[in-house]
C-alpha cells in the first residue's frame, strides 16, 4: 500500500519510499478513536458551555428557560446545517482530495468552504430577524417568554456568520486529517465562554446584569474568538492547508455543496422533528415547553460523542476511497456505527431509569419533572438505534452515498409529525407521542442499516 520511486544518477541507483498515511494502513478502530477522541472531547466542553449557559438562564425563571428552550431548535437547526450538513460536505470533498494526493485541490477547497460559510452565515441572520417572531409564536411562545425569545435570539444570530465561518473551517482542517488544532482552538473559547457567560448573564464581578441577552452576546463574543483564531492559523506556515484566495471553480461549489445541501436536507428534517415536539409540548403550558426541552437537551451529551466519531468516519473514509480502498472505508462505516451505539447506549439506559437525575439538576417543578421523566424513559433506550442512524448518515457523506441516509430522516420526520398530530389533536397526554417518536428512531436505524447493505461505494475519480 505504500508507494515508491527510483531515481538514477550515474550508476546509483536511490530508492524513495513515500511514508504511509495511517489512515490507510493503521487499525482501523484506533484510528476512530484517535481521530475522533479530540472533537469529542471538546465538544463535551462545549456542552459543558450549553448546560452551564441552561443553568444561569434558569435563575432568571420559568419563563427566560422557556424562552431559550424556544430558540434550542432553531439555532440546532444551524448548527446541524453548518456542522453535519455543508460541513459534512467540505470535510467529505477535502479528504477525498488528500485521499488522492490532490493537495492543490484541497486547498482551493478550503477558499470554497470559507466563501460559503459567509453566504450562508448572512442569509441566516436574515432570516431569524424576519422569520423569528412567527416561529417563535408557532412553537407556543407568547407573552413574556415570546418577548425574551426574540431578544435571545435576534442577538444570538447576528453573529451567524462566525459560526458558519467556524464550522466550515474547522471541518476543513478534520477532513485534512488535523483534528487537533480545531479542538485547541474550541476548547479555548469555550474556557472564555465559561467565564464570561455568568458575568453577562448574572451580573457577576461588577459587570451589568444583561439577563437572557447575556448569554447570546457571550456566544457571539466566543464564535469570533474562535474565527480570529482559525484564520491566524490557516494563514500561517505551520498549516498544511493554507487559507488563501483561489480562483473560482465551479465544480468545487458543487463538490462541496452537492453533499453538504443534500446532508442540509437531513438536518432540515432533524430540527423540523425537534420543532414538531417543541409545538407539541407548548400544547400543555409552560412548565411543559421547560421539561420537555431539558430532557431533550440531555441529547447535547450525545451530539460530541456522535459528532465526533462521525467526523472522524467521515475523514477515514473519504481518504481511502480517494486511494481506492473501496472495502476498507465500508468497514471502517460499520465499525464506527456500531461502536457509537454502544456507547451511548450507556447514558441512555442510565436515564431511562433514573431520569429525576437530569431533570432536578434544572427544575424542581412538579409538571417539569414529569414531562422530562417521560420522555427519558422511552427516547433513552433508544439512544443507540439513534446512533446507529446518525453514523451511518455521516459513513454516507464521507462516500457521497446519502439517499438511504435522507430515508431514514424522512421516517423520522414523519413519525415526528403523528406524534405531534396526536398531541394537539387529543391533547391528554405527552406519553403516547414519545411513544411515537421513540418507534420512529427505531424503525429509521433498520432503514439505515439495509441502505448501507445494499448501496454500492465506487473508487473516487479526483477531478
Amino acid at each position: 500500500m505504500d508507494t515508491s520511486t527510483s531515481t538514477t544518477n550515474g550508476s546509483a541507483t536511490t530508492l524513495v519510499t513515500e511514508p504511509l498515511n495511517p489512515l490507510l494502513t493503521g487499525n482501523l478502530l484506533k484510528t476512530l478513536i484517535k481521530l475522533a477522541l479530540p472533537t469529542v472531547l471538546v465538544l463535551f466542553m462545549t456542552t459543558l458551555l450549553s448546560i452551564a449557559e441552561t443553568y444561569f438562564v434558569s435563575s432568571l425563571g420559568v419563563h427566560a428557560i422557556a424562552a431559550a428552550s424556544l430558540v434550542v431548535p432553531v439555532m440546532m437547526f444551524m448548527t446541524m446545517v453548518s456542522n453535519g450538513g455543508v460541513g459534512g460536505g467540505v470535510s467529505s470533498a477535502v479528504a477525498r482530495a488528500i485521499g488522492a494526493k490532490n493537495y492543490v485541490k484541497a486547498e482551493s477547497l478550503a477558499w470554497h468552504a470559507a466563501l460559503i460559510g459567509a453566504g450562508f452565515g448572512l442569509l441566516f441572520s436574515i432570516i431569524a430577524v424576519i422569520a423569528g417572531p412567527s416561529v417563535y409564536q408557532f412553537l407556543g411562545g407568547s407573552g413574556e417568554t415570546l418577548d425574551l425569545a426574540l431578544i435571545y435570539s435576534d442577538i444570538l444570530f447576528s453573529g451567524a456568520i462566525s459560526f458558519w465561518m467556524v464550522a466550515l473551517l474547522q471541518s476543513v482542517l478534520r477532513g485534512a486529517g488535523n483534528v487537533k488544532l480545531p479542538a485547541i482552538i474550541i476548547f479555548t473559547s469555550v474556557i472564555v465562554g465559561l467565564l464570561i457567560s455568568p458575568m453577562l448573564i448574572i451580573g457577576w464581578l461588577g459587570v451589568p446584569k444583561l439577563g437572557i441577552a447575556g448569554a447570546g452576546v457571550a456566544q457571539i463574543l466566543c464564535s469570533y474568538l474562535a474565527l480570529f483564531l482559525l484564520i491566524r492559523y490557516m494563514r500561517s506556515k505551520d498549516s498544511t492547508i493554507k487559507l488563501r484566495p483561489h480562483p473560482l471553480n465551479k465544480a468545487h461549489f458543487k463538490e462541496i455543496l452537492g453533499i453538504g445541501l443534500l446532508s442540509s436536507i437531513n438536518a432540515v428534517m432533524t430540527s423540523l422533528s425537534l420543532t414538531l415536539l417543541t409545538a407539541a409540548a407548548g400544547v400543555f403550558g409552560v412548565a411543559a415547553i421547560a421539561g420537555f426541552g431539558i430532557a431533550s437537551r440531555l441529547e447535547l451529551l450525545l451530539i460530541p460523542i456522535m459528532f465526533g466519531f462521525g467526523t472522524a468516519a467521515i475523514t477515514v473514509i473519504g481518504t481511502n476511497l480517494g486511494a481506492g480502498y473501496v472495502k476498507r472505508a465500508r468497514h471502517a462505516a460499520l465499525l464506527n456505527a456500531i461502536f457509537v451505539a454502544l456507547l451511548v447506549e450507556m447514558i441512555g439506559l442510565f436515564v431511562a431509569i433514573f431520569p429525576e437525575r437530569w431533570i432536578s439538576l434544572f427544575s424542581a417543578n412538579p409538571e417539569v419533572l414529569e414531562v422530562g421523566g417521560q420522555y427519558l424513559a422511552l427516547i433513552g433506550p433508544m439512544y443507540a438505534f439513534m446512533a446507529i442512524t446518525t453514523e451511518l448518515y455521516f459513513a454516507g457523506q464521507g462516500a457521497a452515498k446519502i439517499g438511504w441516509p435522507l430515508s431514514a430522516g424522512a421516517i423520522r420526520l414523519c413519525f415526528a409529525s403523528m406524534a405531534t398530530w396526536f398531541a394537539l389533536r387529543f391533547s391528554t397526554s405527552m406519553h403516547v407521542t414519545f411513544a411515537i417518536v421513540a418507534s420512529g428512531i427505531f424503525i429509521a436505524a433498520i432503514v439505515s442499516l439495509y441502505g448501507f447493505k445494499i448501496t454500492p461505494w465506487g473508487r473516487y475519480s479526483p477531478k
